[in-house]
C-alpha cells in the first residue's frame, strides 16, 4: 500500500473504526477468534474497484483532502486541499492542487516530471521513467512529492492496496457518502488503519479515511473523491505546463528549511 498523505504508508484495522479507541498494541492482540482476518468479500470489493480503474485508459476526478496537524494548544488543526487529477495510461498525469497554502501543479508525460509553484513562480523539472508507477516513486524519493490518492492511480490499484495487507473486512454500506450507495471496507497492515468507501454499482472510490498506528496523536487523514469521468478525451498538451517559461528554475529535490533555528546558547 502506498497511501501516505505525503509521508508514511497507509493501512487499516479490525472490527469497526469507532472501536479504534484502544492502543495499537491492544488492537493487535484483540483480533476476534475464529475470524478470517482477510475477508474474501472485502477483497472482492477492492478487486472490482481496481479492475474498473485499471480498465479506464483515461480518467479524471477531484480529490478533496483533509489532514490534521498538531497545534501548540494540543488539539489538532485541520487543513484542506483540492486536487484536480487527470490520468492517461500508461504514462501521463496532471495534478492541479489548491490548498490552505500555496497552489501547486504537477505534470508527467512519460519523459519528464515538472513541479510548478505559480504563486512563487518557481519550477523544477526532472527526467522521468516511462511508466507512471515508477515516476510516482521517483517523485517521492527525489522531491518528497506524494499524492494521498496514489494507490488509486497506479497501474494495478487492487494489487497495490492489498500489498502487505494484514486484515480486511466489510463494515457495511452507506447511503450518504458520495451521494450514492457505497460499500465500506476497512483494511490495514502494521502501519495503518483505514476505511474506504466504494460505489456499490460503479465501483469507484468515494472516500478514504486513515489513521497511522504508530502515531501517538491518532491524527486523521481523509480524502473525498468526486467528479469522476472515465475515458474522457485528452490531448498531449494537457500533460505539459504552458506557463513556466518565465519561472525561476530550481532543482527537482526535497524542500529545505531556510534559516533553520540556531541552537540555544543557554
Amino acid at each position: 500500500m502506498h497511501i501516505q498523505s505525503f509521508v508514511p504508508k497507509l493501512s487499516f484495522l479490525v472490527l469497526t473504526l469507532l472501536a479504534w479507541g484502544t492502543t495499537a498494541t491492544e488492537a493487535q492482540s484483540q483480533t476476534p477468534p475464529n475470524v478470517n482476518p482477510i475477508d474474501p468479500a472485502a477483497i472482492k470489493i477492492l478487486k472490482a474497484m481496481g479492475e474498473q480503474l485499471q480498465a479506464a485508459q483515461t480518467f479524471s476526478f477531484t480529490a478533496t483532502t483533509a489532514y490534521e496537524s498538531p497545534s501548540r494548544l494540543g488539539p489538532p488543526l485541520v487543513y484542506f486541499s483540492s486536487s484536480q487529477v487527470l490520468v492517461q495510461r500508461p504514462n501521463n498525469l496532471r495534478v492541479i492542487t489548491t490548498a490552505d497554502g500555496p497552489r501547486s501543479e504537477f505534470y508527467y508525460n512519460g519523459q519528464t516530471m515538472v513541479a510548478f509553484a505559480p504563486n512563487e513562480n518557481l519550477v523544477a523539472t526532472a527526467a522521468a521513467p516511462n511508466n507512471l508507477d515508477d515516476a510516482l516513486k521517483e517523485a517521492y524519493q527525489k522531491a518528497s512529492i506524494y499524492f494521498p490518492f496514489t494507490d488509486f492511480i497506479v497501474s494495478n490499484p487492487h494489487e497495490d492496496l492489498i500489498k502487505e495487507l494484514k486484515f480486511a473486512f466489510v463494515v457495511g454500506q452507506s447511503q450518504v457518502v458520495g451521494g450514492t450507495t457505497t460499500d465500506i471496507v476497512a483494511l490495514g497492515n502494521d502501519q495503518i488503519f483505514a476505511q474506504v468507501w466504494i460505489g456499490a454499482k460503479d465501483h469507484l472510490p468515494r472516500a478514504l479515511r486513515a489513521v497511522y498506528r504508530d502515531d501517538p496523536s491518532r491524527l486523521r487523514h481523509q480524502v473525498e473523491f468526486s467528479n469522476w469521468l472515465l475515458n474522457p478525451p485528452v490531448t498531449a498538451t494537457m500533460f505539459t505546463p504552458t506557463n513556466t517559461a518565465k519561472a525561476l528554475k530550481i532543482p527537482f529535490a526535497a524542500p529545505v528549511i531556510l534559516n533553520p533555528p540556531k541552537p540555544s546558547s543557554k
